[in-house]
């Protein structure tokens, strides 16, 4: 295995650029050298280092970091499409932040990526049956980072959180692939009801900061939520909708918002709103 493990490593272009990235990083500040070999320089896989991050931020007196350490490689080791969606979300941060200049970033210092891989996890452990042990990563992952997805959701890859203050996604919450929201959206249920309660968000769907989404309705691929909106109702695909509650103000206005991020409207739909 560690030779398997040694040449997926060889030929995994993310992994070697962030190497790379973090060796000029320790020679340009010296002072960081010791937290950047620890997170980076010393593990052999993009996954190892993500596991490492996952135990050192999650630890607590109620759970050691080897035990968290151990859960983390365990879940890697049994499902590759943890890396693979991890590779996304974070391709995702470098291509859509133009704060983020260098793939190791988000992976040392941004908690809307590292909170995302975590919840990642803790649905892995959901998926085998481990409920409790997945509802001790979601409760550590909202009080680290701020961020209280249930581990029951699903979430696809190539998702970015920005900021991730005060993301809230609900337990029967669908997101597809591509998708970007800010800070302070909920993805929420409308009260004490049962079975499939939550929202349905599209590929490629950009939600603005501050933004709600409740009830189990679905927010079509491509399309727009203004920050600040309530939706209460279902969207269709690539349209904008904006307001208190929301409604359609116009088209998306480009083929895939959660990439192009733009978040302004505009004069056509400020003047349909």
């Amino acid at each position: 295995m560690a030779k398997t493990r040694t040449t997926l490593a060889a030929i995994d272009p993310v992994w070697t650029r962030i190497c790379d990235e973090a060796r000029v990083a320790v020679a340009d500040e010296p002072l960081l050298g010791a937290l950047i070999h620890a997170g980076l320089l010393h593990h052999g896989t993009f996954e190892g280092a993500l596991a490492y991050r996952f135990s050192m931020k999650l630890t607590s007196d109620e759970m050691s970091e080897q035990l968290l350490r151990e859960i983390a490689d365990e879940a890697y080791e049994a499902a590759p499409d943890l890396g693979v969606a991890a590779r996304a979300d974070l391709v995702a941060a470098f291509e859509r932040d133009p704060a983020c200049h260098r793939l190791m970033q988000p992976l040392l210092f941004y908690k809307g990526y590292q909170a995302l891989q975590s919840y990642r996890i803790g649905h892995w452990l959901w998926q085998q049956g481990r409920r409790d042990m997945s509802y001790f990563v979601q409760m550590r992952t909202s009080e680290m980072f701020g961020v209280d997805i249930h581990p029951a959701a699903r979430i696809g890859k190539g998702v970015m959180i920005d900021h991730a203050h005060s993301i809230v996604i609900g337990e029967t919450a669908v997101v597809g692939d591509n998708v970007s929201m800010l800070h302070s959206v909920t993805l929420g249920g409308t009260g004490k009801e049962e079975e499939d309660r939550h929202p349905k968000i599209g590929n490629g769907v950009l939600i603005g900061a501050g933004a709600k989404v409740l009830g189990n309705i679905r927010v079509g691929d491509n399309s727009r939520v203004a920050a600040g909106s309530v939706v209460l109702n279902e969207v269709p695909p690539c349209k904008t909708v904006a307001g208190v509650p929301a409604k359609i103000v116009g088209d998306a206005g480009c083929a895939q918002p959660s990439v192009s991020m733009d978040q302004i409207l505009s004069e056509f739909c400020r003047n349909q709103g």
